[in-house]
């Protein structure tokens, strides 16, 4: 493991919060390469939301206890499963399939967009919170994600997060929910933007790193064995680390 400050980033603002425990979070990049220049898929966050309000994201939430319930189609790798263990206080056989779930789930609520296959049939039961996989005959598809980067929020801010970032090609949507984005909602709007477009779009400093790895991990093939970055803060200052 490699670690480095991040030229990508900015030197975290100071918080006046008590410090916080950072909350579990995943987060899915869904990427569309149907067309020449490859597009990503960030919604914009309502202006009402009290967390990065107004700024184009990638679809994500916290881990939930039903994640740890919900049926699945496919297994993740040895590798992934190691690296999403890595660097935590309790690892457990649980978490790395709570967090993959939870960047599903949580992409579905927020643009309605299903990853995963009908091949499998329907789940026959569904955890709370995962009743359009029901309804729509769509297995979550583990084996349709790719481990790519973690970040944990800087000490002291009103909300904190360790957040891994997942993600998946346009092709594995298997369903789409009519009405979940709009000016009531979570997202008021998603776009599938080019690499350049992302850059120049209003996204918070941690997304736009995000943005950068992804691209060099595109140019490289997307390898299974390529290194994951992982960013923190330590004594007021970004970190760039590798989980190898």
């Amino acid at each position: 493991m490699t670690l480095t400050e991040s030229p990508s980033l900015p030197d975290p603002a100071l918080g006046t919060h008590p410090n916080l425990r950072p909350a579990d979070a995943a987060t899915l990049i869904l990427v569309d390469r149907s067309q020449r220049a490859p597009r990503l898929l960030l919604g914009r966050r309502n202006a009402r939301q009290a967390f990065m309000p107004g700024m184009f994201v990638f679809p994500g939430g916290r881990v939930e206890a039903q994640d740890r319930q919900m049926p699945v189609f496919g297994m993740l790798d040895e590798v992934t499963e190691r690296r999403l263990n890595a660097r935590v206080s309790r690892p457990s056989a649980s978490r790395p399939r709570a967090l993959a779930l939870a960047a599903i789930r949580e992409t579905c609520e927020e643009t309605g967009l299903l990853l995963g296959t009908t091949d499998a049939g329907a789940p026959e039961t569904a955890a709370a919170g995962w009743s359009a996989f029901v309804e729509a005959g769509v297995y979550p598809d583990l084996e349709a994600l790719t481990f790519v980067a973690r970040a944990v929020t800087p000490p002291r801010h009103s909300r904190r997060f360790d957040t891994r970032f997942f993600m998946a090609e346009a092709s594995n949507i298997a369903h789409r929910l009519e009405g979940v984005v709009g000016p009531d909602s979570e997202f008021v709007d998603v776009q599938w933007m080019t690499f350049a477009q992302a850059r120049k779009a209003e996204v918070p400093a941690i997304t736009l790193a995000v943005i950068e790895e992804i691209e060099t991990r595109l140019e490289r093939g997307n390898k299974p064995w390529l290194p994951v970055p992982y960013f923190f803060s330590r004594n007021g200052r970004f970190h760039r680390e590798t989980l190898d």
